[in-house]
């Protein structure tokens, strides 16, 4: 039990109350004595048992949103919350860890709001890659919540961080939270919960990640995780500092009594008493669990923002293109001037991927490319084979060096690769685990191809029609596969993708037409949805 055994001439010992559920593991293998347990005690043991959650409702706007293991995930935090006990929510990827954090939040302000009790803000910290997309979930399925995702210069992030108090859900970066650690420490805020996304980012104590995160002031600390934590115990002793510091003593004494006995000596016992510690406070489903309650597939749409050259450089062409359009329209029509509005369109697509595409010597990277590297990264830490699709090939070729920085095997299929080569790559493909990533030319490899080897599908940039955006997907998505298909679409924000998206959504009708062109798209919009694209 880790206890100083002196303690018992007193005849008492003391323990923090998150060992209840351990020490009631090891009451069970005690026989041949009478034990008597107090109803305060028992209360906590029956509360946290993961069956046992029916007296707690979910937030009404939510009860019809979560799926049936989402709720018991929501109400798993919530009694965790109601002892101030921290929590690892380590569902696999695709499984809705978001949602079940944004219910215990909502459900606090709702509490909060009735009984006209005080309401403080909930801290995130997440990839940068996700923050725009916890701010797109919290309007889709919480729309009541108050929402700020820190961001801009430093003097932008002084003023937003003093503003905290006015909002529901702050939402900011691990980048960024260790460059502003001391602003919240001036702050002196005390969060009602901070949450670490994609808690991987603390499997070193050591870095700046883990330590700044650990500074913050909460009421309750839960981390999100699809990557099993059961791969590292440094990485699970360092989440457990976050979410109850001292749960798994100092590092030293957890890396004696625990890690090495376990790593070096294969120690079952060990194993075991590890296990029991950490069990009540660990939730992990993964998809062959809940897989019939799972849509077949799941779309999601991952928003990232332009850095501060690539804007400049959208800004300017998007006036000059849209200067150029006018006096092109005025002069031929707009039924004459079609090909010279793709070539407008086209270009400001491709500095949304990464202005170098076309201009040469560009140097000042791509917030796209930065985001897909890390959901690929995270993606394949957690087991899952990815189709990337583009449609611009040139696109390939700087994905390309970032993955072999990162030594990760990939195949590339594009309109000059022979036929007999693609089918070897696809057979490939499926059948060696080695090989995590496939880069598609979404014309080249849109239709005709059986990959599902692949569990996870990347749109790296929006085509002009959904139809055709489906088809790839359904390389994956397709009779043998065994598994849910996760799919995500990287979407610039205030640029034309995001314009080009809100547009297929509103004419769904278009999708349905089977369109195989850019151009034949463009004939089925109006004068009126063209310029819109170029406001």
């Amino acid at each position: 039990m880790d206890i100083d055994y002196e303690e018992l001439s007193s005849g008492e010992i003391k323990l923090p109350i998150n060992r209840s559920l351990y020490l009631n593991e090891l009451l069970k293998g005690i026989k041949g004595t009478e034990i008597t347990k107090n109803s305060k005690y028992k209360e906590i043991i029956k509360d946290i048992n993961k069956e046992d959650f029916e007296e707690i409702k979910v937030p009404d706007k939510l009860n019809d949103v979560l799926r049936y293991y989402q709720k018991t995930g929501f109400k798993w935090l919530k009694i965790l919350d109601r002892y101030k006990f921290g929590g690892v929510l380590a569902d696999d990827m695709g499984l809705g860890k978001t949602v079940q954090i944004l219910s215990l939040i909502v459900d606090y302000i709702e509490n909060n709001e009735s009984n006209n009790g005080e309401r403080r803000a909930s801290l995130v910290v997440s990839p940068s890659s996700l923050t725009l997309n916890w701010q797109n979930e919290a309007e889709k399925f919480a729309g009541g919540l108050k929402t700020l995702v820190i961001r801009g210069t430093l003097n932008e992030r002084k003023r937003q961080i003093q503003d905290i108090d006015n909002y529901d859900l702050v939402i900011t970066s691990y980048d960024l939270l260790k460059r502003d650690i001391d602003l919240y420490k001036e702050k002196a805020y005390k969060f009602r919960f901070v949450i670490a996304d994609e808690a991987q980012y603390l499997k070193n104590s050591n870095t700046q990640n883990a330590k700044s995160i650990k500074k913050i002031n909460a009421d309750t600390r839960f981390a999100l995780t699809g990557t099993p934590i059961e791969n590292s115990l440094a990485e699970l002793w360092s989440i457990f500092d976050f979410i109850m510091p001292g749960y798994l003593f100092t590092y030293r004494k957890f890396k004696a009594t625990y890690e090495m006995p376990i790593v070096k000596e294969n120690d079952q016992k060990v194993t075991k008493k590890l296990k029991m510690l950490i069990e009540p406070f660990v939730l992990r489903r993964n998809k062959k669990e809940v897989l019939t309650e799972l849509p077949e597939k799941t779309i999601t749409i991952l928003n990232n923002e332009m850095n501060e050259e690539q804007r400049k450089i959208y800004l300017s062409y998007l006036a000059r293109a849209k200067q150029e359009l006018s006096e092109q329209i005025e002069i031929n029509g707009y039924e004459q001037s079609h090909i010279q509005i793709l070539a407008a369109l086209t270009r400001l697509r491709q500095i949304c991927c990464h202005p170098s595409l076309f201009i040469e010597g560009y140097k000042d990277g791509s917030s796209k490319m930065d985001q897909c590297v890390e959901i690929l990264e995270d993606a394949i830490d957690s087991g899952h084979k990815i189709l990337l699709f583009s449609g611009y090939t040139a696109m390939f070729e700087l994905l390309e060096q970032e993955l072999k920085k990162r030594n990760i095997k990939y195949f590339k299929l594009i309109g000059s690769t022979k036929v007999d080569d693609r089918m070897k790559m696809v057979d490939e493909f499926n059948e060696n685990s080695d090989v995590k990533v496939f880069l598609i030319s979404l014309k080249a490899g849109g239709t005709g191809l059986n990959l599902t080897g692949a569990d996870m599908v990347i749109h790296y940039d929006p085509w002009w029609n959904v139809s055709t955006e489906n088809q790839a997907t359904d390389r994956a998505y397709r009779i043998g596969q065994k598994n849910n298909v996760q799919v995500y679409k990287l979407i610039t924000k205030n640029s034309i993708e995001e314009k080009i998206h809100e547009l297929q959504e509103k004419k769904a009708s278009l999708a349905n037409t089977m369109l195989d062109t850019k151009t034949s798209f463009i004939n089925e919009l109006s004068k009126e949805d063209i310029l819109r694209l170029f406001e």
